[in-house]
C-alpha cells in the first residue's frame, strides 16, 4: 500500500494502536500522515511518544490509553503533557504490565485477563471503572480484570517486510508490536525495506520475525519512516531533531515555524529537511 492509502482507509472516531515505545520505533510516518489529514475524535492507545504528542497538537484526539507518554531522553512528551493540562483530551493510565495484558485479551478475543498488575497501586484509585476477579481454584487470589484494549486499527513500523505483510524486527526489543496487530480488526506495517520473502527468512532468528501476513491489512516501505524515533540497527534516535521539537513545543513563538517547516509538509520534504 502508500502511506495516502493507509490513512485513507481509516475513519475519524476509530480506536487506533500504536506500536513502538516511547521515542523508539514508531511509525512516525504515518502519524505525520494522520496529522496532515482530516482525521480526528481519534482514541489511541500506545506505549505513548511523540505519535501521542503530534496528534495532540493537531487535535486529533479525544482519548488516549497508555501507561506513558515520553520522549525517552526527555521524560515527559511536550504537547502531551499541555493537552492534559488544558483538559482537551480524556487520559486512562493503566501501569505498563496491566495495559499488556489489556492488549494481550484483545489479542485473543477475551474481554478480559486476570493480572497482579495494578494491585497494590494508586493505578485502582485513578481507574474505578477497573474490577477485580477471584480465582475459582485454589485460595481464592484476586486478580485485576484487566479489560480487552480493543482496536479498530494498529500502526506499527519495523526494519524488514515482505509484500506479504510479515514483518521483521533488527534491533533488541519487539515492543509487543505483534500484540497491536492481533488486538486490531486492521492492521498496517510500515518498514524501512520491503525484501523478498527468502531475505526476510535470512535476515535473523525466527524470534525476531515478529508479524505475521494472517494480523496485516497492508504493508508500506517506508524509509527513516520511524524518525526522529529510533529504528536500529537502521539509525538511531535523532536527538538534536527531538531536542528542537521539543524546545519548538514550549515555545508559542517557535512551533509555528516548526510546524510549518517540518510537519505541514509532504513526506518527502521532511525526510529531505531532517537530513
Amino acid at each position: 500500500m502508500t502511506v495516502a492509502g493507509i490513512v485513507g482507509s481509516l475513519r475519524s472516531g476509530m480506536t487506533i494502536g500504536i506500536g513502538g515505545w516511547g521515542s523508539r520505533r514508531k511509525p512516525m510516518a504515518l502519524v505525520r500522515a494522520i496529522c496532515r489529514s482530516p482525521l480526528t475524535d481519534l482514541t489511541v492507545v500506545s506505549y505513548g511518544g511523540p505519535d501521542v504528542g503530534l496528534l495532540c497538537a493537531y487535535g486529533k484526539v479525544r482519548k488516549v490509553v497508555a501507561p506513558f507518554v515520553t520522549l525517552d531522553s526527555i521524560p515527559l512528551e511536550p504537547h502531551f503533557r499541555a493537552a492534559r493540562q488544558r483538559g482537551e483530551i480524556e487520559f486512562t493510565e493503566y501501569d505498563e504490565g496491566l495495559f499488556m495484558f489489556g492488549l494481550y485479551a484483545a489479542a485473543h478475543g477475551l474481554p478480559f485477563l486476570p493480572t497482579r498488575a495494578g494491585l497494590g497501586s494508586d493505578v485502582m484509585r485513578v481507574n474505578p471503572d477497573l474490577r477485580t476477579v477471584r480465582s475459582p481454584y485454589g485460595d481464592g487470589e484476586e486478580f485485576v480484570a484487566a479489560p480487552a484494549l480493543r482496536l479498530d486499527a494498529a500502526l506499527v513500523h519495523l526494519n524488514l517486510a515482505d509484500a506479504r505483510g510479515n514483518a521483521r524486527y533488527l534491533g533488541d526489543d519487539p515492543y509487543m508490536d505483534d500484540l497491536f496487530c492481533k488486538a486490531a480488526t486492521d492492521a498496517y506495517v510500515s518498514c524501512e525495506r520491503i525484501v523478498t520473502p527468502a531475505e526476510l527468512a535470512a535476515a535473523g532468528p525466527v524470534q525476531s520475525l515478529l508479524v505475521s501476513r494472517m494480523h496485516v491489512t497492508g504493508v508500506v516501505e517506508t524509509p527513516r519512516g520511524a524518525h526522529f524515533t529510533d529504528c536500529l540497527p537502521d539509525h538511531p534516535r535523532d536527538e538534536r531533531f527531538q531536542k528542537e521539537y521539543a524546545t519548538a513545543a514550549a515555545d508559542p513563538d517557535l512551533w509555528p515555524e516548526f510546524k510549518a517547516r517540518y510537519l505541514d509538509v509532504d513526506e518527502p520534504t521532511y525526510q529531505e529537511a531532517t537530513r
